[in-house]
Order: structure tokens, then sequence, then C-alpha cells
């Protein structure tokens, strides 16, 4: 049963044939694989930790270990891999920190080819789903230490791990766009210098009425997203007057004339502009976004978050838009192309199709905004105004020690979860300045949960690419990798026919496994959280503090 179930939860994805398990070889010495757990129920429908392991034994003796990067905790004690396992989390969906990519690439490079190695070493990545962060980071691996390119990288970990016709397998542009960076900064000497970075101002042109606009960055070494400011209403500067420009409203901190400032350029159609005295919130107008107070973050790191939400009653707000996008403000100033000098201040643009979507999907709900523009500046120093020292970071030589960041916990006790999705949600005292649509009605047709862009089509391959992942002596009769079946002790299942008339028009879909489809139901009305990158439930693993010390509940967005 709990094969079955593994099989269910990911998706059309191919069970692997020796022992079930979720995992690909992406090159001889490079495994993705889901996130193992320990625990129940999620063992029954993830990879097994000690299954993982004695395949893992069975395959490669002691020439293996495991990098890890769930900031939602790893599933399982570090003493079940024997200890062999190196900790870079960050939160799902999202890009790492950069700070972070010159550590994972050198200790993936002195586990393979260090002066200690053995030529047989495999180096084993996973976060969740074994897509997101676990392609990024081989994509990263082959790109910075094997001389591959950004697209024979990309094509390599698509074709290995996602069936034909189901989609790439990094597709968050967020993801994407660091992967891009990561060549940039292997072509320029590895070199990449943190620096504290204020947000001046949000553009945004077309903005539709109710949307949230917050400013967010990593802290506590990646594995939290912290939102750092939440525009009110009263920071909104709407342009008026026929055919303004943005430009006439920059802020004067930043030069107009600046060539990073492409802005100049957009103008604003008279006949959707509207008074900021009127008292009426934008809608489709171009609007700056101005803090009443400086908006600094801790690293080049930003991110942008959007959310459009109209008034609900009874204490509720409908969200209708998800969509948020991060950058680094030093290769966004070209910092690699000039020895590690980036722009002191500059522009980063992008427009609402290519934003990162609903937990790594493409699904975004009703439009938000047309184009978006940040503002950005390196912070200056309170005492004296001048700017703050930066941190140069570089990655550590042949046969340096390299640091790892501490995990988070494996039950993910410390992690309090919040899922950004479309739908109601208790509204916030905290956001009572914050712009809301006057009614249902203005956020169009309901949005299709569509999955299409999660996690599907998964499969395993072998070294070479074959799909099957033989051993020597495998048809010989020796003892191969089982999977041990756990005692689910589910409750009793109801009958199709009584889900039907307990449900009312609801019909259960005939999917070939009989009862099994209900016992999915089952897990998923216990509270299962989501399995394969967006299966079971709409939880998104990611902590966001909204003030300081705080971690919001998803229902206090």
């Amino acid at each position: 049963m709990a094969s079955i179930l593994r099989q269910i939860v990911a998706g059309p994805r191919q069970k692997h044939p020796e022992a079930g398990l979720d995992l690909c070889y992406v090159t001889d010495n490079i495994i993705a694989t889901s996130g193992p757990s320990s625990t129940f129920p999620k063992r029954a429908y993830r990879n097994p930790t000690d299954a993982l392991v004695n395949f893992l034994d069975y395959k490669h003796n002691t020439d293996w270990a495991i990098w890890e990067f769930r900031a939602e905790g790893t599933g399982y004690p570090d003493s079940e891999v024997y200890g062999r396992i190196r900790h870079y989390p960050w939160p799902d969906h999202h890009p790492p920190p950069f700070a972070l990519v010159p550590n994972i690439m050198a200790s993936m490079r002195e586990w393979l080819k260090g002066p200690e190695t053995n030529p047989g070493r495999v180096v084993v990545v996973h976060c969740k789903a074994g897509k997101g962060r676990s392609g990024t980071a081989t994509c990263s691996y082959l790109i910075s230490e094997e001389g591959w390119t950004v697209e024979d990288a990309l094509s390599r970990f698509t074709s290995r791990r996602m069936r034909p016709g189901f989609g790439a397998g990094v597709s968050i542009p967020s993801q994407l766009r660091w992967i891009q960076y990561i060549d940039r900064w292997t072509k320029n000497q590895k070199l990449y210098v943190e620096r504290r970075i204020e947000v001046v101002e949000v553009h945004a042109w077309g903005l539709r009425d109710g949307v949230k606009v917050a400013v967010e960055g990593y802290i506590d070494e990646g594995r939290t997203i912290k939102t750092f400011h939440t525009f009110n209403r009263y920071e909104r500067v709407i342009a008026d007057g026929k055919e303004e420009t943005l430009t006439s409203l920059i802020s004067p901190t930043i030069s107009a004339s600046s060539p990073s400032l492409p802005i100049a350029d957009k103008t604003v159609p008279a006949e959707s502009q509207r008074s900021a005295s009127s008292g009426l919130e934008a809608g489709g107008d171009a609007v700056i976004f101005r803090p009443a107070q400086p908006i600094v973050l801790p690293t080049n790191d930003i991110s942008i978050d959007l959310e459009r939400r109209n008034r609900a009653t009874y204490g509720l707000t409908m969200v209708t838009s998800v969509a948020h996008v991060w950058f680094n403000a030093f290769f966004e100033g070209q910092g690699p192309e000039n020895h590690g000098v980036a722009a002191a201040d500059g522009v980063f643009e992008i427009a609402w199709e290519a934003m990162d979507g609903i937990k790594g999907s493409a699904r975004k709900g009703t439009r938000a905004l047309d184009h978006l523009a940040v503002v950005w500046r390196i912070a200056s120093r309170p005492s004296d105004g001048r700017p703050e020292l930066p941190q140069i970071i570089t990655e550590p030589p042949v046969g340096e020690p390299v640091p790892e960041t501490r995990a988070a916990d494996w039950k993910s006790t410390n992690i309090t979860a919040i899922g950004q999705d479309l739908g109601l949600r208790t509204a916030n005292p905290v956001s009572a300045n914050v712009s809301k649509a006057s009614s249902l009605r203005s956020s169009g047709s309901s949005p299709q949960h569509s999955d299409e862009d999660h996690l599907v089509g998964v499969k395993t391959r072998g070294p070479s690419g074959e799909d099957y992942i033989s051993h020597e002596g495998h048809s010989e009769g020796r003892p191969t990798v089982t999977i041990s079946e756990p005692d689910l002790r589910m409750p009793k299942l109801k009958s199709p026919e009584r889900i039907a008339q307990a449900e009312g028009s609801t019909k259960v879909k005939d999917v070939g496994l009989g009862k099994v489809a209900n016992a999915v139901g089952e897990m998923q009305t216990l509270g299962t959280e989501e399995a394969g990158d967006g299966k079971l439930g709409h939880e998104k693993e990611t902590s966001r503090v909204h003030a300081p010390g705080q971690v919001v509940k998803k229902d206090e967005r």
C-alpha cells in the first residue's frame, strides 16, 4: 500500500525499478532525489530514509554524501545518514541567498575532486521534490566547476529528471535568473561582494485596485524570508497631469539622467490617470511607492511581493493575485564585469508575465499590474552618511575547509509555514491602511487552480541516462534493496458511493487503483502536507517575518 501511495503522490513519476525510490542520476557522480523522511505518515508517500541509505550503501558503499537545501527541515536526523550530510537550507520555491553559493559549490567540489577524494564518489542533492532547489544547485555546479554552458546544464537536468512533455526541471523565473548570475560569477573570477541595500522607491505601471506591495529579503543565514516593509496608502504617489512621466516624480536622491534608470520613456496615458487628492485608490495607474522611512535590507538579495486583495464580509479578505520576484543588486549593478565594483544605485525592471507565480508555478491569478521597477542604492551609515563597508566573498580554494550553515530543525518544529495562495483569508488589522479593492466583483472570474507548472513528470535515470538503473549481479540472485512497508494504521476507508453522497455532486475519479484513490483523499482530509511540489496540499513551507521577531501564520496575512 505504501509504495502505491508514493507513486500517486509523486504524480506521473517512474518508480525506481530496484527500490521504488524517486531519484535520478544527473551525471555519473550527481544524484538528485526528492526529500526522504523518517517519520509517519510522510514516509508512506515519500522516500523512506532507510531505503535511500540502503540503496546508496549498496550502490556506492561509503562514497556518497548528501547536500540538502530544506529550510523547512530535512525530515530525518543526521545520524540516519551516518552524519554524511552538508546543510545549506533556504526556503522552497525561491533562489538561494547568493552568499551561500560559493560554499555550496566548493563543498561539492571538495567531495568529488578534492585531494583526499575517491574516483567513485557521488553527491546526493535533495530539497523537497528534488526539482527547483536541487536543480538550481546541480546546474550551478555543472556551470561553475565542470565548465558546462547554462543551456547544456539546464537541458541535462531536465532530460534526466523530467518525463518528456512535462516541462523544465528548473522552471521558476527567479531561480533561472540566479543560474544566469552564477554563469557571470564563474566567468569573472568567482568574486562576490555582499552589501546592505536600500530600496528607495517601487514604481508600478498599470497598477490595479487592491494590490499590496511588500519588500522582502533573507535573514537567519537564508533560512527565513522577512518582510521588511509593506507599503500603505499614504506612501503612494499617483502620476497625474497629461502625459506626465514618472521621471518627474523620482526621488531627488537618484539621478533621473542615470543610464541605469530606463523609466523616463514610460509615459502615463491621460485616460488612465486619477488624482491623488480624490481619495480613490490606484487602478490601472502609474504609481510610485515611496517609503516614509528607509527600507534597508542586509544583503543584495531583494524580493518584491505582490498580493491583490478584495474586501469581503465577516473579517475576511479575498486574495485574487499572488506574485513575487527576486533579484540581486550586485549582479544588476554589473559587479562581476567590473572586478567586484558594482554600481552604487540602479533600477531593476520586470513585466507581470515574467514574475514568479504561486508555489513555483506560472499561476498568479488576476493581473495585479503591467510593469514594475525597483529603485535601489547602497545603504549609508547613519553616523556619517557614507556607504557601508562591503563584505568580499570568494569561493574557498581547493583543499581548504568549507563553511557550512546551521541546519533547520529536522522535525520542522521551528518553522511556522504559510501558504501563499488564492482564496479567502482572515483580515489582518496590521494591514488596515493597505490597499483593498472595494468589492469582490472587481476580481473577475475565479482563477483556475491549474497545477500544470508544478512538479509533474519526474522520472528516474541511471548514470548513463538509462531508465533502468541496474547493478552488477542483480539478475544473478544477489540481494536487492527493498523498501519497508510501514503499518499506516489508516482509518477505515469510505466507499466511493458514500463519499459522493457526503459531498453532494462530488464524483470519485477512477484512476485504476480502486480504493487507493480514496486513501489519498483520506490523507488529505487528515491534513497531510503537500508532497512532490504541490500534490497533496496547499501549504507553502516558507517562513516570512512581518515584524521584528514575529513569524506570521497563514491566516494572518
